[in-house]
């Protein structure tokens, strides 16, 4: 019943193997996380933040046109910009200042750009709330009219005539 001389406390949620397993499990996640970028050279992130001229739509590491007349030009630059020492935002802004905002694949963080960022969501939130807010207005609406023309009333009460109805519909449905 119990494995290898483990005692049955050392087996349970409670136990000190319990935990060991827990903190290495713990660690592991940590590590994994803290690794996922660490492969990528500034080389790459940087390469894979723009887009090539060429007109394909694809990123500028990735152009696989053969005989693409700007990747290679552009890969070269992008090098010589890394080499020189230079931020990231720098070597960014140095490419949208001579290719146009267009060659970078994602906005910039900061001033106009943000509104790329920001409107979408803000759409998204406003038209959800005025959905809601329409649906609610309706309900109010539809249940106002329906107390005012002596139909069921808002609340729930039952009236003589809502109890003469169901009685009749009773009768004649039984067999």
């Amino acid at each position: 019943m119990f494995r290898r001389g483990l005692s049955r406390g050392a087996r349970t949620a409670g136990g000190p193997l319990f935990w060991a397993r827990t903190v290495q499990l713990a660690l592991l996640c940590a590590v994994t996380v803290a690794m996922l970028g660490a492969g990528q050279s500034r080389f790459d992130r940087l390469g894979h933040e723009l887009m090539c001229t060429c007109g394909c739509g694809q990123i500028l590491l990735e152009c696989n046109h053969v005989g693409c007349p700007d990747s290679a030009r552009m890969i070269g630059e992008l090098h010589a910009q890394i080499d020189s020492g230079e931020s990231d935002t720098a070597v960014l802004n140095w490419f949208a200042a001579k290719y146009g905002a267009t060659v970078l694949a994602a906005p910039i963080r900061g001033g106009f750009d943000d509104m790329a960022w920001i409107v979408p969501v803000a759409i998204f939130l406003f038209a959800t709330l005025g959905t809601f807010a329409v649906v609610w207005v309706w309900k109010r609406r539809t249940l106002r009219m329906v107390g005012a023309t002596g139909g069921p009333v808002a609340s729930g009460e039952p009236n003589a005539q809502d109890a003469a109805l169901r009685e009749r519909i009773r009768r004649e449905t039984e067999y």
